[in-house]
């Protein structure tokens, strides 16, 4: 599935108009994709913690474990215990979690619309479709994330003789935390089915890698959602199938641009097309 998206986001024709390929002028892009956030912001977080209680949450975390469990993958406590007496290298990992993820992506998406206006508009419409089906697994499938399965706040478990996860954000430090009270009203505990996390990196590896030039620099964007998925594992803020959950909205976000690009309403007013 992956080199399949890999493949077709590269080598596919695009039949659009020209003002359709190279999207709107900046100030409609950060007017659009602002408000697509905030939209799927108050959607994501009316499906979760809000309105979900913690016992279904636990349920749904019970049956991800279950499952990995029975594959033999049910690594992540594992691999945060190895990792986390090392608070310099824990630290870290909570930065690149909390500014990678918007920082990045942000990136790409402005250096796309700067150097490469042909491919912008089908990355945008790419990112957005993925990030809109991301909400069918948060408000299908609310899910505990480890580092609550030993919490005893709210949205916790408090199994901590089971599953001794850390908090690493909250514990060791980072950023910004989870567990403060305004975070805790603003954003859904449990939405972690499918990671967005993971998803948004794919996607800047996919949107990327096709138009970087240099080796090294298409091996650090290959290299960064494998890093994404060490963080969001070491960190207690998924599961590793969270990951499979991601590689899936992006298979369904590619074949939504796919037919929204070949789309007969192609028309845009000159008014909203850029100057290319």
């Amino acid at each position: 599935m992956i080199g399949e998206l890999l493949k077709k986001n590269n080598h596919q024709k695009d039949a659009s108009p020209t003002g359709l390929k190279t999207g709107m002028k900046w100030w409609l892009e950060i007017a659009l994709i602002l408000f697509f956030y905030l939209i799927y912001s108050f959607a994501r977080n009316q499906f979760g913690s809000a309105s979900v209680s913690p016992s279904k949450a636990l349920k749904n975390a019970e049956m991800i474990i279950d499952l990995e469990k029975s594959i033999g993958t049910f690594k992540e406590l594992q691999i945060q215990n190895f990792f986390i007496e090392w608070n310099w290298f824990i630290q870290f990992w909570n930065v690149f979690y909390g500014t990678f993820h918007f920082g990045v992506t942000i990136f790409a998406l402005v250096w796309l619309y700067i150097k490469f206006p042909s491919k912008y508009s089908r990355q945008r419409f790419f990112l957005l479709s993925s990030t809109g089906t991301a909400l069918i697994g948060f408000s299908l499938f609310p899910l505990m994330p480890p580092r609550l399965l030993s919490n005893c706040g709210d949205f916790g478990a408090c199994l901590i003789t089971t599953y001794p996860f850390v908090d690493t954000l909250s514990e060791i430090g980072g950023l910004w935390s989870f567990d403060s009270g305004t975070m805790q009203k603003v954003s859904n505990q449990f939405a972690a089915m499918p990671s967005l996390h993971f998803a948004w990196s794919f996607w800047c590896t996919l949107a990327l890698y096709p138009v970087l030039k240099n080796r090294k620099t298409k091996l650090i964007i290959c290299i960064y959602p494998i890093a994404t998925t060490f963080s969001v594992i070491v960190t207690a803020n998924h599961y590793w199938v969270d990951i499979v959950g991601g590689i899936m909205c992006l298979a369904l976000g590619f074949y939504v641009t796919k037919i929204l690009m070949s789309s007969k309403l192609r028309i845009m007013p000159l008014f909203f097309q850029r100057n290319t």
